[in-house]
């Protein structure tokens, strides 16, 4: 438009020669360009600043506790891995609601817990409770002392968590296991073998897959099957030594065959004072557990052996077996373990 109204202008409104309208036409076109090279640059500015917001955003949230020397934990700390739970809420967020409702249990040291319940029952929002990676109200206690006191790290490094989908590190697989070169090889190949990597591998019908310390990893495990990330994971569990190990539906993606050697490695590996926890995707994977605890709506409804658990009338674990397929099985191996 401002092109042809120049024009229109110098033709009719005024007396120039050929050579200046063409030349002042020809900047015309050109100041026109400009304009559209302005607004662009001025928009990827706009779009660009962003990322500034973005960032300034982030600073403004709030951060969790910093650590502080009264937060820092004795030395020998955790000698055991006892679990005291006393009326514990959590949530999401300050406005949000409650995904635990006054939870209270006990867990000595080296006892084996299994988590059952519906979706939406607060079983992954109990293991982030325990490790602070949500909002909680109640009290805490890992081995005689209150996690709400303990800085983040401190708490953090002495529980290792085992979720459905393992991270693994672009590398070897012994930095994997050992990123920070802290064991010699017999412990990390001791490792492997209790997790049950190489039963797995002599199970396996391919020769060309086998893994060792030095074998390529790919980001995020992706030459990797699930199952054997699984093991991975377990196994650079086994070589933290934490006192306490979660595994959040750990085995919920994988083939039966490969959970039952996760399965026998967990209970024949790992050291007495150890005590674990698993959220429970399939009921074989916790039916020979010491306890299992009932969840329904952020709320324990039972909490006991699991054979004690079986003789209740209607109860809720009871009729989550009486479903299942496996009914006569999953009754059995309670009943193996005789524990009530």
């Amino acid at each position: 438009m401002f092109s042809a109204g120049l024009a229109a202008y110098l033709v009719y409104f005024r007396d120039q020669t050929a050579a200046n309208t063409g030349f002042s036409l020809n900047m015309a076109v050109g100041f026109s360009s400009l304009i559209l090279w302005w607004i662009r640059n001025l928009n990827e500015f706009e779009v660009q600043g962003n990322s500034l917001e973005r960032i300034q955003g982030y600073l403004k949230i709030e951060q969790e506790p910093k650590p502080v020397p009264e937060g820092e934990p004795p030395a020998y700390w955790p000698a055991s891995g006892e679990v005291r739970v006393e009326n514990l809420s959590a949530r999401y967020s300050a406005d949000g609601p409650k995904v635990l409702k006054n939870v209270s249990f006990t867990i000595k040291s080296g006892e084996r817990i299994g988590v059952v319940g519906r979706t939406g029952s607060g079983k992954s929002s109990l293991t982030l409770s325990l490790l602070r990676c949500i909002l909680t109200e109640g009290n805490v206690y890992y081995d005689s002392l209150e996690t709400s006191k303990i800085n983040l790290d401190a708490l953090r490094s002495s529980i290792t968590i085992i979720p459905q989908v393992p991270e693994l590190l672009s590398g070897t697989l012994r930095q994997n296991l050992d990123p920070f070169d802290q064991y010699d090889d017999a412990l990390l190949n001791g490792a492997l073998r209790a997790a049950g990597l190489f039963s797995l591998q002599e199970q396996s019908d391919e020769d060309g897959g086998k893994l060792s310390l030095d074998s390529a990893i790919s980001s995020g495990g992706s030459n990797l099957s699930v199952g054997q990330r699984q093991i991975l994971a377990l196994a650079r569990a086994i070589v933290r030594g934490s006192k306490l190990l979660i595994l959040d539906e750990a085995t919920s993606a994988i083939d039966y065959k490969t959970d039952s050697i996760i399965q026998s490695s967990l209970r024949n590996e790992l050291k007495g004072d150890v005590t674990l926890i698993t959220v429970a995707h399939r009921l074989q994977t916790i039916m020979d557990a010491d306890k299992i605890m009932v969840l329904d709506a952020g709320e324990v409804l039972e909490f006991d052996s699991p054979k004690a658990l079986l003789q209740i009338e209607g109860g809720r674990l009871r009729s989550l077996v009486d479903e299942s397929n496996d009914r006569d099985i999953l009754y059995q191996m309670a009943n193996a373990n005789g524990k009530v």
